[in-house]
C-alpha cells in the first residue's frame, strides 16, 4: 500500500478486476504524456503516473480508479518524492472529508 498526499494506491490481485474493465474507455494521458491520478486545484500540481499504462474510473461519484502497469511506473508530484511501482493492478482512492450532511473529495 503506498500514500502520496491524498492519493492512496493499493496493489489488487488481478482476479479482483472487474470483468467490465478490459473494454471501459481508459481515462486520457495529460498533455504531458502522464496518467494523473488527482490534480491539485489549487497548485495545478498532479499527482501522476510516467510509464505505459492504462487508467479505468470506475462508476460513481467517488468511484475508485483502478490502474494497470504492465511493465512497472512510477507516482511523480513536483512536491513529493517518486514511489515506484511493480507491475500489476492498483486501486487509486482519493482521501475524503465528512462536511455535515456530505462527504467531499479532500483539495490539494
Amino acid at each position: 500500500m503506498y500514500r502520496q498526499g491524498d492519493v492512496l494506491i493499493v496493489p489488487i490481485d488481478a482476479s479482483a478486476v472487474p470483468a467490465h474493465v478490459a473494454e471501459a474507455p481508459q481515462e486520457p494521458r495529460d498533455g504531458r504524456g502522464r496518467l494523473v491520478l488527482a490534480l491539485g486545484e489549487v497548485t495545478g500540481h498532479a499527482h501522476a503516473v510516467v510509464g505505459p499504462g492504462r487508467l479505468v474510473r470506475e462508476p460513481g461519484p467517488f468511484g475508485p480508479l483502478l490502474l494497470h502497469l504492465p511493465d512497472g511506473g512510477r507516482v511523480v508530484h513536483e512536491e513529493h518524492a517518486a514511489i515506484p511501482l511493480r507491475k500489476g493492478w492498483y486501486r487509486v482512492v482519493r482521501q475524503r472529508e465528512y462536511v455535515p450532511g456530505s462527504v467531499r473529495l479532500v483539495a490539494d
